[in-house]
């Protein structure tokens, strides 16, 4: 079977009703199923999984994205995590017998059609990219919300789709299409800042660490710790035992434990393939986690 997985990410991880009310949007639509709902309030921001086949994906995206913007008013929105809008990112990706080419349609068509509808700025990235400098996300999100106003300005960053004009409420979106990654923050037994980003340095691939390997420090004001949070974006070339163990090794030479570890939506069953939850200190981890728990309608 053809399927086409979604995972949209919101800038809301703290109004319950709003996360409640996205889940529903998703629900509503024929054919496509939510896996999973992740909210988190230091980062302030909510993740969702859909899934269905290639044809229904774009609809429940759709339906998600524009309710969100009936709840997300980004002049009000603090949060840890990078962003540059209220529908910050939303990449299609490829399951089963699904191609890339598949998924870059559907990010291509819920792009142009949620720019139209909504007159959101969108930029294309990953696979779905149609300029080699927006390939990667960090460099499409880089000044953040509060840079769009120049960005826009700037004729090297005219958005893909949408016209170039900065909305205060909804900022701009990164629609892509990739790979699975695995989305895995560890969180470690100390408060300092520092440290959280010294390892982050020491783990990312764009300063001399692990291939595929994304990572900032973060301080989680609500839970008094800190974290380093990760996006695995090839966990074929890096798995999590290499940067978890990487990473308990650093801690432990500051005197420093991990206290667990956390995902982020879901992650294929090889992702698992050399290191158990267990080992990872994985909570809140079930079968449901897994992407291929779900392949069957």
């Amino acid at each position: 079977m053809k399927l086409i997985e979604c995972v949209p990410n919101f800038s809301e991880g703290r109004n319950q009703q709003t996360v409640e009310a996205l889940r529903q949007a998703v629900q509503k639509i024929d054919g496509v199923r939510l896996l999973d709902a992740s909210a988190d309030a230091d980062h302030n921001r909510c993740v969702l999984t859909l899934i269905a086949p290639s044809e229904g994906i774009v609809e429940g995206a759709m339906a998600v994205a524009e309710e969100a913007l009936r709840r997300i008013d980004m002049r009000r929105h603090e949060g840890i995590h990078p962003r540059i809008g209220a529908v910050d990112v939303v990449p299609f990706i490829p399951l089963g017998e699904a191609t890339m080419a598949e998924a870059v349609t559907a990010a291509h068509c819920f792009g142009h059609e949620f720019a139209k509808r909504t007159g959101v700025p969108v930029y294309f990235y990953g696979e779905a990219a149609l300029k080699p400098e927006r390939r990667q996300l960090p460099d499409v999100r880089r000044g953040g919300y509060e840079g769009l106003t120049a960005r826009l300005k700037d004729p090297q960053w005219y958005p893909d789709a949408g016209d170039a004009v900065f909305n205060e409420h909804w900022g701009a979106t990164a629609v892509g299409a990739r790979i699975p990654l695995v989305a895995f923050n560890v969180n470690l037994d100390s408060t300092d800042l520092s440290l959280a980003r010294e390892i982050a340095c020491a783990v990312r691939e764009s300063s001399g660490g692990f291939p595929c390997v994304k990572a900032i420090g973060l301080f989680l004001a609500g839970r008094n710790k800190i974290q380093v949070s990760m996006n695995l974006t090839d966990y074929r070339k890096t798995s999590l035992r290499t940067v978890f163990d990487s990473i308990e090794k650093m801690a432990r030479t500051r005197g420093v434990s991990i206290l667990h570890s956390e995902l982020i939506g879901l992650l294929p069953r090889d992702a698992l393939a050399d290191a158990t939850p267990e080992y990872l200190r994985l909570i809140d981890f079930s079968e449901d986690r897994i992407i291929e728990s779900h392949f069957q309608f």
